[in-house]
């Protein structure tokens, strides 16, 4: 064997030897990343005998009785003619609607107690005169409606059967984080006992028709159909509800969103006792907390819920908050973003009373609150004014007072000056307008002319501000950093 034939083989030999620990090494990472993945095969077999596919039924309407129909008839027409013969000899006409047809409906739902109490969501059988549900081994029950909440999206219902259900139960959500499997089952277009997978994407997620309930967010495959279906951990335990998608289509596009089960669990409660949910109001009306509102306010970075609203002899009023507070605190629990505070109010029992820490002129003060109870019908130009207009101030806004008469036409705002100019461009850009009418000025309220011009004489210069502004009955704060004056341009 010559030098080089030996070369090339050991050559070929170390190469050999290298793919081949290449191999393993790969099969070993795949084993691995096997290992590490999911089996949800176990789960689902023993969660899905407990979830159902619920059909509701919308029953028709007829315009007139049937006898007044038979009547328009001429003599003699026999009861059971067809409705293509019925058209051209009823004196009413080919057009006539004999009345709206029965509407179908469904989605998804799942027991959680062994003597038939089932849980799905309010949106699926509201309006409904009859609600079916189906087993997975496609028996069928008529469903009695025990009480339904729109302001959480929860309905409970009962099947009476002499026999026991397979039944979930209810899992922590709370403990939930970013990142961790879920499975939801459930009718996705009435395909029944569908399983989807992914994990969860966010907690506290809103949606303006529940203000109340802190959603979670995921990456499951939810459809129509899924709605009312459980949204299950890895301990097989329900930890929300699914209840809505975000979706340009109208199908699945990666965003669902699930009721968590604290918020359900509660609803659910409640609806069993008594067939309807109390909830606890403080009597504030709330906005975000930016970073301008911040650094004009003087909290150290963007956080709680700032009052820009007091319902008249309501518990905030009572306990002593006042506009322009910030809630960063509520019962003990801390408000990083504004819209965690009304699920924390909502599930709060009204007659409790809470702690609420506020921030306050640079300072925290702790405040007592007694939870009132929320009904259904709470849910948290140029001027003509006397005094002479200032403008061209430091806020790069045009005011003046109100005359008696403008004042009651706004709807009879307490105090302020009203804009008749917005010469700032950060002003415009932050939302104020010609005809608002300014209350309060970085938390000092704005009484008259004297007053707002003695509160502009305060404003430092780089520094934010925030306004409490009054517009179409309804008074938000504005923030903004205010433009450095030219030269020219006189306070």
């Amino acid at each position: 064997m010559t030098k080089h034939t030996h070369r090339s083989h050991h050559l070929r030999s170390r190469l050999q030897h290298s793919i081949m620990l290449l191999l393993l090494a790969v099969s070993g990472f795949a084993a691995q990343a096997q290992d590490r993945l999911p089996d949800f095969t176990t789960l689902v077999e023993q969660a899905a005998p407990a979830v159902v596919n619920i059909e509701t039924i919308a029953f028709g309407s007829r315009p007139e009785a049937q006898q007044r129909d038979d009547e328009a008839m001429p003599p003699g027409m026999p009861e059971d003619m067809p409705d293509f013969f019925r058209r051209f000899f009823d004196p009413r006409g080919e057009g006539f609607q004999r009345g709206q047809p029965d509407r179908r409906s469904g989605g998804s739902g799942f027991f959680i107690t062994s003597d038939g109490y089932l849980v799905t969501n309010h949106h699926v059988v509201d309006g409904a005169d009859e609600i079916v549900v189906r087993l997975e081994d496609r028996r069928e029950y008529e469903a009695e409606l025990i009480g339904t909440d729109e302001a959480t999206d929860i309905a409970v219902l009962k099947v009476d059967a002499e026999e026991e259900f397979p039944y979930l139960s209810f899992g922590d959500s709370t403990s939930l984080k970013r990142g961790e499997w879920v499975f939801a089952i459930g009718s996705p277009f009435s395909f029944e006992q569908t399983v989807t997978a992914g994990i969860v994407s966010g907690k506290g997620r809103q949606n303006a028709a529940q203000q109340y309930v802190p959603f979670i967010q995921s990456d499951v495959a939810i459809n129509r159909g899924n709605s009312g279906g459980p949204l299950l951990n890895m301990d097989g335990k329900v930890v929300g509800i699914n209840s809505w998608i975000l979706s340009s289509s109208g199908g699945y596009i990666g965003l669902s969103f699930s009721i968590p089960s604290e918020i359900a669990s509660n609803s659910v409660a409640q609806l069993r006792d008594k067939g309807f949910v109390s909830r606890g109001l403080l009597g504030v009306g709330i906005e975000v907390v930016t970073r301008e509102t911040a650094d004009a306010f003087g909290l150290d970075r963007p956080r709680g819920a700032l009052v820009n609203r007091l319902e008249p002899g309501g518990a905030a009023e009572a306990a002593g908050i006042e506009v322009g507070d910030i809630i960063i605190e509520f019962n003990g629990e801390p408000i990083n973003v504004y819209n965690e505070l009304p699920p924390m109010v909502g599930t709060t029992p009204p007659g409790s009373k809470v702690k609420v820490k506020v921030f306050r002129d640079g300072r925290i003060k702790t405040l007592n609150a007694e939870i009132s109870e929320l009904n259904d019908d709470a849910v948290a130009a140029s001027g003509d004014g006397g005094d002479e207009a200032v403008r061209s101030n430091v806020l790069g806004l045009a005011v003046e007072s109100i005359s008696d008469e403008r004042r009651e036409r706004l709807g009879n705002p307490e105090g302020g000056v009203i804009i008749t100019d917005v010469e700032s461009d950060a002003a415009y850009r932050a939302g104020l307008r010609q005809g608002d009418v300014i209350l309060m000025l970085n938390n000092k309220p704005v009484e008259d002319m004297d007053s707002f011009r003695e509160l502009v004489d305060t404003v430092q210069p780089g520094r934010s501000v925030a306004l409490l502004i009054y517009r179409d009955g309804i008074s938000t704060f504005r923030a903004y950093t205010p433009e450095p004056l030219n030269e020219e341009t006189e306070r």
